[in-house]
């Protein structure tokens, strides 16, 4: 896939965030020339440090790792949805941070081809890591270059949850593996109050939703030449599957009003058990509360007949979170690699595990056993399909027109022809 930035564009964009974006303060760092010219500091630029899961796991680490090596000190610069943009503006000043945790997705796809960030490949088999990686999570984060723009960390498995009380209240004997018994399904839970299944249809959650379930009667190879191209009519896989979807909205499969609905929503509807089904990263599954977690079955997207998976769908990612090297972090080489080499321990990984339920994209036989739907979803196995995470295809300039145009996807009553006309509206006007 050809970068959707050229070194030029990089300049323009970000000369603009920078007018309008002012960097955060960062905990025990006044200022990014100074943690720039402090040998033995480590500026890392993460997204752990708030709420995000994994964040108090983070903190104790990295107490850990200065205790460990007394001559670095970790200094954090924290953001969240924006760190992207954050983290261009202070590279446009040659400020940027040494290291950065965030996953690969929008505008992270072209930094390393713009030079904002480095090829680690090498320090990956000079440091004796790459026996550490998962041979996928190592796949999806080399670009078609063969550069490998950061070291994995963080993966998902992203299943469908099924609260099986619920179903059981509504007279639902097994949770549903084809489109038939869904919809049937969301007529009986729709009787009893309880809206089906639940999805941000107004964010990045029903974006992914929607995704899988194009994907249908869409092979992989299929599936990559539509999101990276944005036609989804001339492909009659795609077409099938968008008709598939439409079928399932309009027969009252999705909670009431889902184009307006967020993330937020999704998992507060269905850990407060006023849904019955929603589709969820791991990183939600981790949140369900005990008395929902107990009566919560995991498998996958029925399917419709004649779809080109045997199974259930789930998605898997490995590029939720990786260590990105800076040029800056270049220059600091040598305590870069104690910071990787350590998060890289199985002692450490494991600690993300067992503590915050998170996926790794690291080889390790630890289970999230405090966290019993995220272990769940470890174990599907084979038992489940795959469908392909659009993410590493989509263009960059796409993703926020197509999150747009997923809510008009999920507003009931939008003929499948206007669907594909605003997924495709979504690439030609990015």
């Amino acid at each position: 896939m050809r970068s959707p930035l050229s070194r030029r564009g990089f300049l323009v964009a970000g000369s603009g965030l920078a007018a309008a974006t002012a960097l955060p303060a960062m905990s025990g760092c006044s200022t990014l020339a100074s943690a720039d010219s402090d040998p033995g500091s480590l500026l890392v630029h993460t997204q752990l440090g708030t709420t995000a899961p994994g964040s108090a796991t983070y903190t104790a680490v990295v107490k850990a790792f200065e205790k460990e090596n007394p001559d670095i000190r970790v200094k954090n610069l924290v953001n969240g949805d924006d760190l992207p943009q954050v983290y261009e503006t202070s590279r446009l000043a040659r400020k940027e941070p040494d290291v950065v945790m965030v996953n690969l997705y929008d505008k992270t796809l072209a930094w390393t081809d713009v030079g904002a960030t480095v090829d680690v490949k090498g320090y990956l088999d000079d440091w004796g890591l790459r026996e550490r990686v998962l041979p996928a999570a190592l796949s999806e984060w080399t670009d078609g270059k063969g550069r490998l723009r950061a070291f994995p960390y963080f993966a998902t498995n992203w299943p469908v949850a099924y609260n099986t009380h619920l179903l059981d209240r509504a007279g639902i004997g097994s949770v549903p593996t084809t489109g038939d018994q869904l919809i049937g399904a969301a007529r009986k839970l729709r009787a009893k109050g309880i809206a089906p299944v639940t999805v941000g249809g107004n964010d990045w959650t029903g974006q992914k939703l929607l995704a899988q379930i194009i994907q249908t009667f869409l092979t992989p190879e299929e599936a990559r030449k539509v999101y990276s191209t944005g036609d989804f009519s001339g492909s009659r896989g795609a077409r099938e599957g968008i008709d598939y979807f439409v079928t399932l909205r309009d027969a009252g499969v999705f909670a009431d009003k889902a184009q307006g609905l967020t993330s937020d929503t999704m998992t507060t509807q269905y850990n407060t058990e006023a849904a019955a089904i929603q589709s969820a990263m791991s990183s939600a599954l981790a949140k369900v509360p005990a008395k929902a977690a107990g009566h919560t079955e995991i498998g996958g997207w029925p399917l419709a007949p004649g779809a080109v998976h045997e199974k259930p769908t789930i998605l898997r990612s490995y590029t939720l979170i990786g260590f990105w090297i800076s040029p800056n972090g270049v220059k600091k080489l040598s305590s870069v690699e104690k910071f990787i080499r350590f998060m890289y321990r199985p002692d450490v990984v494991s600690r993300f595990i067992t503590e915050s339920g998170r996926d790794m994209a690291l080889v390790t036989d630890t289970v999230s056993r405090d966290f019993p739907l995220v272990a769940k979803a470890q174990q599907l196995g084979d038992r489940v399909g795959q469908a392909l995470l659009p993410d590493l295809y989509v263009p960059p300039t796409a993703t926020q027109p197509l999150i747009t145009a997923t809510s008009t996807a999920f507003t009931r009553g939008t003929s499948a022809a206007s669907v594909r006309s605003a997924l495709e509206s979504a690439y030609r006007t990015a």
